[in-house]
């Protein structure tokens, strides 16, 4: 299991200098933000842009990928975190597109992975969002089969605020949901897997894994904080709204012994990419930077 992380968190900086910086820090693996060049999402950690899949020709797929791999790095897959599911018929529409984009960049990059949100419409039920997803994802997955790339769902409820009230912006978060989303398309879409987003629904990590390890394409570290007052303020059912606070792996609630002893009984044979969105860590290249080797030093030893 190679370790690494999404480039996400640095936005201003070139992929190749942070490829440097990664290869030069002892990570073996990027997963790389896709976001599009211009009119991309305004929230945290959304909008980065590494690679402009819209404008991408066969060369230069083969050379960004010739160039991350003699810097002595592999590629998990390619990232970009919409909602394709969006209430917006514009707004869904131009996320396709761009989803689109990136799947047609990994097939010329030669990536098997593109990693996203199912999404979803907040206002509506679990149920109303799935019958939803039965008329708008078939057609992106039959896009990601004939162009040979496997599509993964990443498990984060996307309620962070009273703009994602009550239902969240993704669908892909619960085994209900999973096993749905598996006997539709179990074939071309696998589950990333992040441990937090358990920690925030209380859903025991040791059963999930069991049960979906088999499914899981795609790994993701990122650690999640339970701020034990602010859930005694708000209760259980803010949904985590003033109590879960994002950390690098090693400073929050995730135990990691568990998680990695799961993943290798199931078999998981991809990569560990940590996942940085530790408000304690950002500001600056350096502070993301040093929020990276805490997350690195925590998960070196179950990456060998």
């Amino acid at each position: 299991m190679k370790l690494g992380f999404l480039t996400a968190p640095f936005p201003e900086t070139p992929l190749m200098e942070v490829a440097d910086w990664a290869a030069g820090a002892g990570f073996e693996v990027l997963e790389i933000a896709c976001w599009p060049r211009t009119g991309g999402a305004v929230r945290r950690y959304a909008g980065t842009s590494h690679i402009d899949v819209v404008n991408l020709s066969a060369a230069q797929a083969t050379e960004i990928r010739a160039e991350i791999e003699a810097k002595g790095l592999a590629i998990s897959g390619l990232g970009y975190y919409p909602n394709p599911l969006h209430p917006d018929p514009a707004h869904r529409a131009t996320v396709i597109e761009h989803l689109k984009a990136v799947i047609v960049a990994a097939e010329r990059m030669g990536l098997p992975l593109v990693n996203t949100f199912m999404g979803a419409d907040a206002a509506r039920h679990q149920d109303a969002n799935w019958e939803e997803a039965l008329r708008v994802w078939p057609g992106i997955v039959a896009f990601a089969r004939d162009h040979g790339v496997r599509i993964t769902f990443e498990n984060c409820p996307m309620i962070f605020s009273y703009d994602e009230w009550p239902g969240g912006h993704n669908l892909a978060t619960t085994p209900r949901m999973w096993r749905r989303i598996l006997e539709q398309w179990g074939g071309t879409v696998g589950l990333n897997f992040d441990p937090s987003h358990l920690i925030l629904q209380m859903i025991e990590m040791g059963r999930f894994i069991k049960e979906f390890g088999p499914h899981i394409l795609h790994f993701q570290a990122k650690d999640l904080m339970i701020d034990r007052d602010g859930l005694y303020e708000r209760g259980v059912f803010s949904l985590g709204m003033g109590w879960q606070i994002p950390r690098v792996p090693g400073l929050g609630d995730v135990d990691w012994n568990v998680v990695f002893r799961e993943l290798y009984r199931a078999g998981f044979a991809g990569d560990c990419i940590i996942e940085h969105e530790d408000r304690g860590f950002e500001g600056s290249d350096e502070l993301v930077k040093r929020g990276f080797l805490i997350a690195r030093d925590t998960l070196r030893p179950y990456c060998r």
